[in-house]
């Protein structure tokens, strides 16, 4: 159904974006790009970390939960 872009196509697309957008305003797409995906990342990890922290607390709740009952 789709095929892969090759070196032409992305060449073509290139130019495309040259022309909508100027030389001038590409660096600063660039830069906004580079900032948003940081961000993302970030979060992203950021929603791991948490979901590591909240199996660990829970793991530790069940094991506090568990030795009152071994004794």
């Amino acid at each position: 159904m789709f095929r892969q872009l090759g070196p032409t196509e992305i060449l073509i697309i290139l130019g495309i974006v040259v022309l909508l957008f100027g030389g001038k305003k590409l660096p600063e797409l660039a830069r906004g790009s580079g900032r948003a995906l940081r961000i993302f990342k970030s979060e992203v990890k950021g929603l791991d970390d948490d979901d590591a922290t909240s199996t660990t607390e829970l793991e530790s709740a069940e094991t506090a939960e568990k030795k009152p009952e071994q004794s």
